[in-house]
């Protein structure tokens, strides 16, 4: 089950219909310009949680959305693609720390799945697939920008459970970052691509992770802390991975 550790979610013993209501009301205060509350993680700083070993972290064939030559400092991110609190670390976070930071660190991505978002699996399904094609990090980018599309019901506030309309979008998808379409189709559903994912799952076990999206830095978890806003939250983060490149 979810647990209390990230921001923007009450994650143990939540439904997903509660879950989805706090983000509804989370981005209707952000566009109003107010203040999101974060949950406080079990650290009294910020200098992260409990560190766990690189090998389970990481795996040789890792999805890997940005490389820095030397190593110094990786992030290990443990997502699912439905989760909505991944989506808002996407959007608030992550893409922008992608870009800012890139060739500086080694941004990794793993597969966690979580069995309360039905089309989790699916959409993970459908990065792999593209990832036997070279093209991971354009699928991973097209999943969270098109997410309102296909993670969501039709009234925008409640999680799709309608896997053959978002398919569809996946195939849409895949045709438009150049993927070879039967050969995708057909490796979404390969033993290879469910294996990994399974793999991944199973190392965020070891790992203790228990809820999305849960992100090492050089193998301690982060841990924000007393947060209130999504700057602060970036500037916690930036700070960390900025005194890791600094050592």
């Amino acid at each position: 089950m979810p647990k209390s550790k990230n921001p923007l979610t009450q994650k143990s013993g939540l439904s997903t219909n509660v879950i989805l209501t706090i983000v509804v009301v989370v981005v209707a205060v952000l566009v109003i310009g107010g203040v999101l509350l974060f949950t406080r993680g079990g650290s009294d700083t910020n200098t992260g949680g409990r560190t766990v070993a690189a090998d389970v972290l990481r795996k040789p064939d890792s999805n890997v959305l940005t490389t820095a030559p030397d190593n110094k400092v990786t992030v290990v991110e443990f997502l699912d693609y439905q989760c909505p609190a991944c989506h808002s670390y996407y959007d608030a976070l992550t893409k922008q720390v992608e870009a800012d930071y890139a060739g500086k660190i080694t941004f990794v991505t793993r597969n966690f799945p979580l069995s309360m978002h039905p089309l989790a699996r699916p959409a993970a399904q459908a990065a792999e697939a593209a990832a036997l094609q070279g093209k991971f990090k354009e699928m991973y980018h097209a999943l969270y920008d098109n997410y309102a599309a296909w993670a969501l019901a039709p009234d925008g506030q409640n999680l799709s459970t309608d896997e053959a309309k978002a398919r569809a979008l996946f195939d849409q998808y895949a045709q438009q970052i150049g993927l070879d379409l039967p050969r995708f189709q057909q490796d979404m559903n390969s033993p290879q691509v469910n294996a990994k994912i399974d793999a991944d799952t199973a190392d965020g076990n070891r790992a203790e992770v228990q809820a999305t999206p849960t992100i090492f830095i050089n193998g301690r978890e982060f841990d924000p802390g007393d947060v209130q806003t999504f700057q602060q939250l970036n500037d916690v983060f930036r700070q960390q991975l900025d005194e890791e490149l600094a050592r």
